[in-house]
């Protein structure tokens, strides 16, 4: 029933009032009326190593997890948890080679690394492309599928659900780092336990009437009855090809995915980037240990879903208003199964996801235009306080225009019988190869040129929208063969999204590479950054945790290949 008691809402407000004090408690003791504008936006200095792996994870699983990958696991099943596991191993590499050039060179926010390896043209243009990217589909989408899944579970308005985490979310970001940091600590042990709650009565539920109510149980009897569901690498003639293309998820571009989102995304970065080395790379650890256990709370909570929806239960839950399958409805289905008091708490842990998330997009926001636009090309001699202002002020807009979007697109977005994920997914890769390539080669090939940086940066966009568009001018059958294309459901062979983007990347790093030739000689002088071996040296205890996580992950694909 879409309906919570009271002692739902009770267990509701105790966390929203722990969570506010906590956080009001933190400003008191941690702030500085004196704060410089990177104390405030990034926490210099302040954020132990499970802060930063709380928070990165608190503000990484948000909607688009619960909502959007247990729909995704409705539909195509285990092997949407690439985008955790390989994101484990991601994090260990971020941690070991970008990190120690982002804290070695003063870096504090990615145009700023722009700015410093290519020059300002660049810069700019970047941060206003991440400003268009972090609203326009960030921020709109996770106000709109975590108010999707609130008024799924609660009954409430969808436009009170928005606004009402839009609020929420603003009075968490206007803290600064430090109160995003230390509540996201909160945040992350809320969602987990929320997240588990909801796995545990998924499996529950298929064991209901067996001798066995056991959790293990419950797993052996999902395997049993969505066997089809268990499966990490696609093969070409499976209707899922389309998202996650064979073993472009092991070695093509699901690494671009992940590394741009993971080292290139000052959403994230900014959690370590206040951080000394050893502190930033133990956080980046720890979140990767966490992102191994995310599918527990986010995949297998769609496939019990989708086992329930099989044995016919539960069917019109699942039903769009239009009467075709929401995938985006399997999660708030589960939650609708909690006893009272257990449904409060996993409400909580989804509010507590899609605040989180808010909070560290809106701070980004306001970082990235505060420091890299505002102070840069319109007011440089601003004070560190008119900062801070004009920041707070930033996030208000931001989370205003993420509000109005929200409720005019949202809905044919990412509505009924769409899956959230997979938007978010493809629309961020429009850019992301053309950042991850300039960010690669300004890394660690010092020839790289501003020139270059500006043909991977538009060209990376426009080459992302040609291949988005060729098939409907184009017969790219020719590379089905080849698992590059298959026919969609307007019996068009299309590019998969992700090899898309493998394509676009090769296309910028190999253009890139020509025109900084080309500007060598000419006489053109790259802007090269500080970069030694010893740089990347780690401690044998990191080292032993990266080769936990990597062993892991190799015995999780082999398992379920």
């Amino acid at each position: 029933m879409k309906t919570l008691a009271n002692s739902d809402y009770v267990v509701f407000f105790i966390y929203f009032i722990i969570v506010s004090c906590y956080g009001f408690w933190i400003y008191k003791r941690k702030h500085n009326a004196d704060a410089t504008s990177k104390d405030y936006f990034l926490a210099e200095g302040s954020l132990t190593w499970w802060a930063i792996g709380a928070s990165l994870i608190a503000s990484n699983i948000s909607a688009e997890q619960f909502i959007g990958t247990s729909g995704s696991a409705f539909k195509m099943g285990l092997a949407i948890s690439t985008y955790e596991w390989m994101a484990a191993a991601t994090l260990v590499i971020v941690a070991i080679f970008f990190i120690p050039i982002y804290l070695k060179n003063k870096i504090f926010t990615m145009p700023q690394f722009l700015h410093q390896r290519y020059n300002g043209t660049v810069a700019m243009v970047m941060a206003v492309f991440w400003l268009l990217l972090y609203i326009i589909v960030n921020l709109m989408s996770i106000l709109y599928l975590g108010a999707l899944a609130i008024s799924g579970i609660s009954g409430l308005d969808i436009t009170l659900c928005i606004s009402l985490l839009a609020v929420f979310a603003v009075i968490i970001t206007l803290g600064g780092m430090k109160v995003i940091g230390y509540t996201d600590v909160i945040q992350v042990f809320v969602l987990i336990l929320g997240g588990l709650a909801a796995t545990y009565i998924g499996l529950g539920e298929l064991t209901k009437n067996a001798a066995d109510h056991s959790i293990l149980a419950g797993l052996k009897t999902l395997h049993a009855e969505a066997n089809d569901h268990f499966h990490m690498i696609f093969k070409k003639d499976n209707p899922n090809y389309m998202d996650l293309p064979g073993l472009s998820v092991l070695i093509g571009g699901m690494w671009i995915v992940n590394l741009n989102y993971w080292g290139c995304n000052q959403y994230i970065t900014q959690r370590a980037l206040g951080a000394d080395l050893k502190t930033a790379r133990t956080g980046l650890l720890f979140a990767a240990f966490l992102k191994l256990l995310m599918p527990i709370i986010v995949v297998l909570p769609g496939i019990a879903a989708y086992v329930l929806h099989q044995r016919g239960l539960y069917h019109q839950e699942m039903l769009s208003s239009k009467g075709v399958i929401d995938y985006n409805k399997a999660y708030p289905t589960l939650l609708n199964l909690l006893p009272t008091g257990l449904k409060g708490l996993s409400f909580a842990a989804l509010t507590a996801a899609i605040v989180a998330s808010l909070a560290g997009k809106a701070n980004s926001i306001a970082t990235i235009f505060t420091l890299d636009i505002y102070k840069k090309a319109i007011n440089p001699g601003a004070t560190d306080k008119k900062l801070v202002v004009l920041g707070k002020w930033s996030v208000v807009v931001a989370m205003a225009l993420g509000v109005i979007m929200s409720l005019v697109i949202g809905e044919q977005l990412m509505g009924e019988g769409k899956q959230g994920f997979q938007y978010i997914q493809e629309y961020t890769g429009f850019v992301s190869p053309g950042i991850f390539a300039m960010f690669i080669l300004g890394f660690f090939w010092k020839k790289a040129t501003s020139n270059a940086a500006l043909f991977a940066t538009i060209g990376g966009f426009v080459f992302s929208v040609f291949f988005k568009f060729l098939p409907y001018y184009a017969n790219l059958a020719f590379m089905a063969p080849y698992g590059f294309s298959k026919m969609n459901e307007k019996s068009v062979y299309e590019i998969p999204f992700i090899d898309r983007m493998g394509f676009v990347f090769l296309i910028c790093v190999a253009g890139m590479y020509i025109i900084s030739k080309i500007d060598a000689a000419k006489g053109t002088v790259a802007n090269g950054l500080e970069i030694d071996a010893s740089m990347f040296k780690t401690s044998r205890a990191f080292t032993a945790g990266a080769l936990i996580v990597g062993g892991i992950i190799v015995a999780l694909y082999s398992f379920f290949w």
